[in-house]
C-alpha cells in the first residue's frame, strides 16, 4: 500500500476458528476475515491485518482460552496485545450473534481504551502450575464424590453391611472395605452392594494416590513461583498456587 496508516485489530476467538478485524485510528471498519486456530492460520491472521497499516494493537477476546494461543503469537511477533472482554451474554442473545460484529467490536474498545486488559500469558512457570492443578482439582473433586456414595450405599445396605460400617471414620472405613472379600454371587443384594464398596474404595484410594502424585509435582513449583507464600506457617502448595502463584 502507498499510504502506511495505523490500524487497530480485534479477534472474536473460536475454537476452530478466528474472526480478525481491523479498523483504521478513528474507528473506520476497513476489512473482516476468518483464520483457522493453527500456525500458518496465526501467521495470515497478522499478515492480513500488516496489508492494511501498521498494527498498533491487537484486542484478543479470551486470551486465557480460545485466545491463548493466538495472543502467544502475536506477543512474540512483537504486537501489543490487550485482553477483551467478551460482550454480555444478555446482550448477545438480544442483539444476535454476529462474529465480525464482536471481532470490530474488540478493535474499537482497545482505539477507545474501554478495554485495557493484560492478556493472561499461559506460559513460563504459572501455565506449568495451572496445567498440574487442573488433574489436581479433578481428582480431590472425583474423591469427594466417591467417598459420598460410599456413605448412600451404606446408609441403603443391608443391615449386617450397615451396622458393621456406619461409625468408622474415613481412613479405617476405605482401608477396610478395598480389602475386604465379598463373594462371587452378585445375583444377591448384599454381595453386590458389598462389590460396589469394594470398587469405590479402591477408587478413593487411586484418586488420594493421584492427589499426593499431583502435590509432589506442585511443590517444587509453587516454592519457585511463590517462594514467599511457602515459608508461611499453615501454607501449603495447593493455597499458595490459589494465592499467588496461578494466573
Amino acid at each position: 500500500m502507498t499510504d502506511q496508516i495505523a490500524v487497530v485489530g480485534g479477534v472474536d476467538t473460536h475454537t476452530d476458528f478466528h474472526q480478525a478485524a481491523v479498523i483504521d485510528s478513528i474507528g473506520r471498519h476497513l476489512a473482516t476475515a476468518p483464520f483457522p486456530t493453527t500456525p500458518d492460520g496465526y501467521c495470515r491472521l497478522l499478515e492480513w491485518m500488516r496489508m492494511h497499516g501498521d498494527v498498533l494493537a491487537v484486542g484478543v477476546e479470551g486470551t486465557g482460552a480460545f485466545g491463548s494461543e493466538l495472543a502467544r503469537f502475536l506477543r512474540a511477533s512483537e504486537v501489543a496485545v490487550v485482553d477483551v472482554d467478551r460482550p454480555d451474554r444478555k446482550a448477545r442473545r438480544a442483539n444476535g450473534k454476529s462474529d465480525p460484529v464482536d471481532a470490530y467490536a474488540a478493535a474499537t474498545a482497545v482505539l477507545s481504551g474501554r478495554a485495557q486488559g493484560r492478556p493472561k500469558t499461559r506460559d513460563g512457570i504459572v501455565e506449568a502450575i495451572r496445567s498440574l492443578r487442573v488433574v489436581r482439582r479433578s481428582a480431590v473433586k472425583s474423591r469427594t464424590q466417591t467417598i459420598n456414595q460410599i456413605r448412600t450405599l451404606i446408609v441403603s445396605a443391608p443391615a449386617e453391611v450397615r451396622e458393621r460400617l456406619r461409625s468408622l471414620p474415613t481412613y479405617q472405613l476405605i482401608a477396610q472395605l478395598a480389602r475386604s472379600r465379598p463373594g462371587a454371587d452378585l445375583a444377591d443384594p448384599t454381595c453386590a452392594v458389598r462389590t460396589a464398596l469394594r470398587r469405590l474404595a479402591r477408587r478413593y484410594q487411586h484418586l488420594t494416590q493421584e492427589i499426593a502424585d499431583a502435590d509432589a509435582e506442585l511443590d517444587p513449583l509453587v516454592a519457585q513461583a511463590a517462594p514467599g507464600l511457602m515459608d508461611l506457617i499453615g501454607v501449603g502448595a495447593e493455597t499458595a498456587a490459589q494465592l499467588g502463584a496461578s494466573p
